[in-house]
């Protein structure tokens, strides 16, 4: 099989954009009803609504690489990057404080050019602790670089990417290809999810680390969305990707086999889309969560409402298996009698529902609309 990058056409990049039309305009519509509710937003929920969408994207594109991180700690790092003033020690997992930080970065630089010692950084962020790859350089190794899968004894290669020998002049081509396609560069692209579908197609091509390439191809398809709408665009398109891996490395897998690449785009603009739709429910979390300490002001203590705010960390999922008592006597370090009282003034309250009896209680937050 020859890959794109073999192809006499390659990155000359051509679709039919007839066939996504509708999708673009989508985008569009979306991309500004999301920007009003922001804007309408207090400062402090803008605030909170962007860092679970900077957590969900730093846990995500880790999941997709098989890592799981802390989301505690992912939390506490972005706040720190953020100024929030988290205590740094708190953080105990340095790649979910190297993930945060690249997350953080992809927000804050979005709109600055693209050079290789920006993705090197980047890279450096992805393996903060000692690792048995180069960090901070392009592959060098001369054995191929494939992407495979299956027994090891009988692999089943899926894609080879260009020789290390080639990934100099590549990755040259890209940055300038990506810096023209900006806005008002000399080739722009200017529907944003055209040009990060193409990004994140070509540097996954090209795959010039050792490791981490779809880590770092994915903040670059954030990136060009950001840059090329001209503001952060709050989205996390590896939670997306993860619901469903499989099609992401078989749509990968097709896009890679030629530079015509329509059939690329439209799955990679509906990942976009549903990005967007993830970015709007995690932001009515943070509304809901806004209203609910609203709605009980001055009736709860210091543990009831340390415990609250600790379920509402996960996210909008809460606890698995919700919370216990079991559970709130350790976040609080408190005896279970206490731990029994408080649950049960909060079921009072109507703030929390029960679920289960017994020793299979448990309780989840009632979010009254």
């Amino acid at each position: 099989m020859r890959y794109n990058w073999q192809q006499k056409d390659w990155t000359k990049f051509s679709y039919d954009i007839s066939q996504f039309e509708e999708k673009l305009y989508a985008f569009a519509v979306k991309s500004g009803h999301i920007s009003g509710i922001l804007k309408a937003m207090s400062k402090e929920d803008r605030i909170q609504a962007m860092i679970h969408i900077m957590v969900a994207e730093a846990i995500k594109t880790s999941e997709i690489e098989g890592e799981y991180l802390s989301r505690i700690d992912v939390l506490s790092s972005i706040r720190n990057n953020l100024g929030l003033h988290v205590n740094q020690a708190s953080v105990k997992d340095k790649s979910a404080e190297g993930m945060a930080a690249l997350i953080t970065d992809v927000q804050n630089s979005y709109a600055e050019v693209l050079t290789k010692e920006k993705l090197f950084d980047w890279h450096k962020m992805i393996f903060p602790v000692d690792s048995n790859i180069n960090v901070g350089t392009w592959r060098t190794h001369s054995e191929p670089m494939q992407v495979v899968s299956g027994r090891v004894d009988k692999p089943t290669v899926h894609f080879e990417a260009p020789p290390s020998k080639q990934i100099p002049l590549e990755m040259d081509n890209f940055i300038q290809w990506f810096n023209n396609t900006a806005p008002k560069g000399m080739h722009e692209i200017k529907h944003a999810p055209i040009r990060s579908a193409i990004s994140h197609l070509y540097f996954e091509t090209i795959h010039p680390f050792e490791d981490g390439n779809g880590r770092i191809g994915r903040a670059i398809a954030e990136k060009v969305l950001s840059q090329t709408v001209g503001y952060p665009l709050l989205l996390s398109l590896s939670t997306t990707i993860e619901a469903n891996k499989k099609a992401y490395y078989n749509a990968l897998k097709i896009g890679q086999s030629s530079n015509e690449i329509t059939d690329w785009l439209i799955y990679f603009i509906d990942v976009i889309l549903m990005a967007q739709d993830e970015s709007e429910a995690l932001i009515d979390f943070t509304l809901k969560k806004a209203k609910l300490f609203d709605r009980y002001q001055g009736q709860l203590n210091d543990r009831q409402i340390k415990a609250i705010k600790r379920m509402l960390d996960e996210g909008p999922k809460g606890f698995e298996g919700g919370m216990t008592a079991k559970k709130y006597m350790r976040i609080n370090q408190t005896s279970k009698p206490t731990a029994t009282r408080d649950l049960q003034k909060l079921v009072e309250l109507n703030m929390f529902k029960v679920e289960g009896d017994g020793r299979s209680t448990s309780y989840q937050i009632n979010f009254l609309d």
